[in-house]
């Protein structure tokens, strides 16, 4: 039993193309300016017309050509070459997509800003209820 796609389903490379960049069908239908069945519909057709197909492109973000072009395979490959030239020193993308800084650095800073979020709250709620304390103990010597 085969698994494999049909190679020129356009309905099929577009909700591929939707998941890998983690669009729902919700979000892709209000930016085509329609409804979840619709973009459904699109999704499970073999072919699109021309213009409708240029919509979905500028939506989803891709060129016309991707999507027709558009093969699991293809997408495997890239990242597989991507990851393998990475491990063997021989950098193809730009060396902008590299971190310059340390993430574990800016994981304690972000920690440390959220403590101090808390402490400041905590601080805030104190205030607040040692007026509240005053306000009844006044209402209670005023009794």
């Amino acid at each position: 039993m085969s698994t494999a796609t049909k190679p020129n389903h356009i309905g099929r490379k577009i909700s591929r193309i939707r998941e890998l960049k983690d669009m729902k069908q919700e979000a892709l239908a209000q930016a085509l300016g329609t409804n979840q069945q619709a973009v459904s519909i699109i999704e499970n057709s073999a072919t699109i017309d021309e213009e409708k197909l240029i919509e979905v492109a500028k939506a989803l973000g891709v060129s016309v050509e991707a999507i027709k072009n558009f093969s699991e395979e293809g997408v495997f490959n890239y990242f597989n070459n991507f990851y393998d030239n990475e491990i063997n020193g021989s950098v193809v993308a730009p060396q902008s997509n590299h971190c310059n800084f340390n993430p574990l650095d800016k994981v304690v800073e972000l920690y440390e800003r959220l403590v101090q979020a808390e402490k400041d709250k905590n601080e805030y709620l104190e205030k607040l209820l040692k007026e509240k304390i005053n306000l009844l103990q006044n209402i209670n010597n005023a009794i």
